[in-house]
Order: structure tokens, then sequence, then C-alpha cells
């Protein structure tokens, strides 16, 4: 029996897109894009289109894989791979933008641009202590009640992130700081911007974050009245269109003044850094002000939005282990990593990220195309299969000197470039993973003729 749904608004579709604008806009997001600017120079517009693949596209097409396949979340859409492959991945993905790797991050990353800077080598381990104490204590307030997390997101934190941002935008388009056709190109980005920039984009996590976050949007919708599945569907890949919208001109934006910024100053070391640069030369201490509030701000809502997915995520698959309890761990635990510091956090989340990533990718992709080949698991398994080696070979070849230079890593990364094309781009799964997706349509429907030549016979 079909259950009545009620008739969403536009003020409805506004409120549920700020809350995933507010979950996908963080730590990352801000800081990547302005050293994307600067490293592409004159070639910003090119490397920020292939930025906008990755950091924009594909989470959108994450929530639309969600919407056509109806699943519940990250364990549902990868279940035709197999129970224990879905349970898998899911784990790997909450543990990394849960407690592991980007929720730590949402509160280094502000206290990396508005406060270390100001305090010495001896204070910074102190201060960051009791900035992430009172960071994780209001975002696991925040994110106690998942059918909360519009209210405290779209309503709240989202305009005074975006009227800050503003304030940022305003300034720097009406005075610019150099003009970008004559930015200095780094090397890299010569001939590669377009394919670097679209590698960048992996560094803002939004393609796993999709995959996580369907869970809390399906929640939120619910909560508005929506309880067939096709409504809850059609309203999640409205909703998502217009934050990715509004987050693709931000990411420009952002590049531009990257790329601009590069007349006074020099490239720096994180994005972060050069934020911070470029707001004190506009406005002095109290853009500096502003920027840290802003940091702050987008990173706490991204903060809330990780924590509940995760809680969600994890209470749904082991139903026994409440919600409270997932989400007073991964507070915990990303209060403990984030006192690490941001260097470390990033140095070890970049070989999870290069294994994860393309696994994320086929995923999506397999959702979308499902209906073409009924969702048959042997398209899943065939692709997943020839992805998941040259996944983990992108991962030993990004992890820390300590692993990626010993001797059978080096054998095996040396074995990589020269079989495997794309390798020194990072990319070497791409072909792989075409192969395997070939194989499993041509298997699928060699068995369907096979099937239809029985019934005829």
């Amino acid at each position: 029996m079909e259950t009545k749904n009620k008739k969403l608004t536009f003020k409805h579709y506004l409120i549920i897109g700020s809350m995933l604008f507010g979950m996908f806009f963080g730590a990352g997001n801000l800081i990547f894009p302005i050293h994307l600017g600067q490293l592409a120079g004159g070639h910003w517009l090119t490397a920020g289109l292939g930025f906008l693949l990755t950091g924009t596209l594909l989470p959108l097409l994450g929530i639309i894989a969600i919407s056509i396949t109806r699943s519940t979340g990250i364990y549902d859409l990868a279940k035709p791979i197999g129970h224990r492959y879905a349970t898998f991945f899911m784990i790997l993905t909450c543990a990394t933008l849960g407690p592991l790797f980007a929720t730590p991050r949402t509160a280094t990353t502000p206290f990396q641009i508005g406060i270390a800077t100001h305090v010495s080598a001896a204070q910074e381990p102190w201060y960051l202590l009791g900035y992430s104490l009172v960071f994780f204590l209001i975002a696991g307030w925040a994110s106690r009640k998942p059918t909360g997390v519009i209210d405290t997101i779209g309503k709240l934190l989202n305009p005074a992130f975006l009227i800050l941002l503003a304030i940022i935008f305003g300034i720097a388009f009406t005075h610019p700081m150099g003009t970008v056709a004559t930015a200095h190109i780094t090397n890299d980005y010569q001939n590669g911007a377009f394919l670097n920039g679209f590698l960048q984009g992996y560094n803002t996590m939004d393609a796993l974050a999709a995959l996580l976050f369907g869970i809390v949007v399906v929640t939120s919708i619910r909560s508005l009245g929506q309880n067939n599945p096709a409504a809850i569907a059609k309203t999640a890949a409205k909703s998502s269109l217009m934050s990715i919208s509004l987050e693709a001109f931000i990411y420009l934006g952002l590049i531009w003044i990257g790329a601009t910024s590069l007349t006074h100053f020099k490239i720096s070391a994180d994005g972060g850094i050069g934020f911070s640069q470029i707001a004190s030369y506009f406005m002095g201490v109290p853009g500096e002000v502003i920027l840290a509030i802003m940091a702050t701000l987008t990173c706490l809502t991204t903060a809330v939005g990780l924590i509940s997915s995760f809680a969600e995520a994890l209470h749904a698959k082991f139903p026994k282990t409440s919600y409270k309890f997932w989400n007073i761990l991964s507070c915990t635990a990303s209060f403990l990593i984030a006192n690490m510091g941001l260097e470390q956090i990033i140095s070890w989340s970049t070989p999870m990220l290069m294994f994860l990533y393309p696994l994320a990718i086929t995923l999506i992709i397999l959702s979308i195309m499902s209906p073409l080949f009924n969702r048959d698991s042997i398209v899943y398994i065939t692709t997943t299969t020839f992805t998941i080696i040259p996944a983990l070979i992108d991962a030993l070849n990004s992890a820390p000197a300590i692993i990626s230079q010993q001797g059978f890593a080096q054998t095996i990364l040396k074995w990589d470039k020269i079989y495997l094309p794309f390798a020194e781009l990072g990319m070497d799964w791409f072909i792989p993973a075409i192969i395997g997706l070939l194989l499993g349509l041509t298997i699928h429907y060699a068995l369907l003729v096979t099937k239809r030549f029985k019934i005829m016979d």
C-alpha cells in the first residue's frame, strides 16, 4: 500500500539543499580551491573545470545514484557486489569520513587558518586542545538527533557562512589583486591543468560523502512528510542540484582569487595559509578575524553532517548499538585524532582516498547504469574486481615514505608504471575498470541471450 506524501514547497527544497551544501562544503572545500588557483595561475579556468568534475559533478551523481537505486545508504548501494564487500566498503568509508580523517580535519583546518599563526609553537598544542574540545562539544550537541540536522545546519549556520563568504568575494571581485592572464603557471599545470584539477578534487572527499549523506537526506525528507521511495528520490535529486550549483560557483570564485593572489604572494604551502594572506591583504586584522569565523562555521556544518551520517549508517547496520553511542564515539575519536595536527591527518588520509575513490567512482557509475543491466551483480563484481588491485597500488604509491619507500613497495610500483597505463597520473585503475565493466556487460547479455534461446527451445 502506497503512503500519502506531503507536497513540498520551494522553501522545503531550499532547506534540504542548504543542509546538503552545509555538509558538503567544509575544510578541504575551502582551502584546496585557493591552492589550486595558485598552482594553475593563468590556466585557472581549465584546472577549475577539472576540479568541478570530481568536486561537484561526481557528488551530484552520487546522490542521483542513491535516488535511482532507491538505496537507503552506502551499504545498500554496494550490496550487489556482496554483503561482505558492502560491509567492508561502508565501514571503511564511514571511518574515513568520520573519526579517522575527515571529521578531525574539520577542526584542525579552521584552527590552522585562524589561530595557529598567532600563537607560538609551544602554545599551539594547548590552544588546539581547547579549540577542538569546544568544537566537538558543539558538533556533538548539534548532531544528537538525526532529524535535527535540517534546523541546525540549514536555518542557522549556512546563512552566517554565506554572508561572511560574500564579504570576501565582494572585495576580491571589485578590487582584484592582479590579472589572471599573466599569472605564473607551475610546470604540472602547463599542459595538464585539467587532469591535475580533476585529481585535486579528490581531496574534498565529496564523492565519498555523497554516498554517506544519502542516509541523512532520506531521514530528513521523511521528516517533511515524504514517504514514497520515488518521491524521496525525486526530492533528493532536485535539492542536491541546487546545493551543488552554488558550490560550483564558490569553487570557481576561490580558484580565481587564488590565481590573482600570485601578484603579491608566493605559492603557499597550503590553501589555508594562502587564504589567510589574502584576507589580511584586503582587510588587515579584521579580515583574518572574518576568515577565522567563516572557516569555523563552514567546518562546523560539515562536522555535524559527518557525525550524523556516521552514526546513522552504523546504527542502521548494527541496530543493537544506539545512534547515541556511535555519535559519542565519533566525536570522542575525532577530538583525539584532531590533536595529532593537520599535517599528520592529511599525510595518512591521502593513501586511503586513493584507494577508496576509484571504488566510489565505479560504484556511482554502475548504480546510475544499473537499469540497463537490471542491477545484475556480475557486472558490479567484475568491475570492482578489476578496479580494486590498481586502487591498492595507488594507495601504496601515495603512502608516507616509511611505507612507500620500502623494497617491496618500490618493486610493485615499478611494475605498475611499466604495465598499467596512466600509472604516473594516479589513474592506473581507469583502463582495468573499463575492462571489468565491458566483461561484466558481455557476460550479462550472453547469459540473457542463452536464457532466451532455452525458452524458445
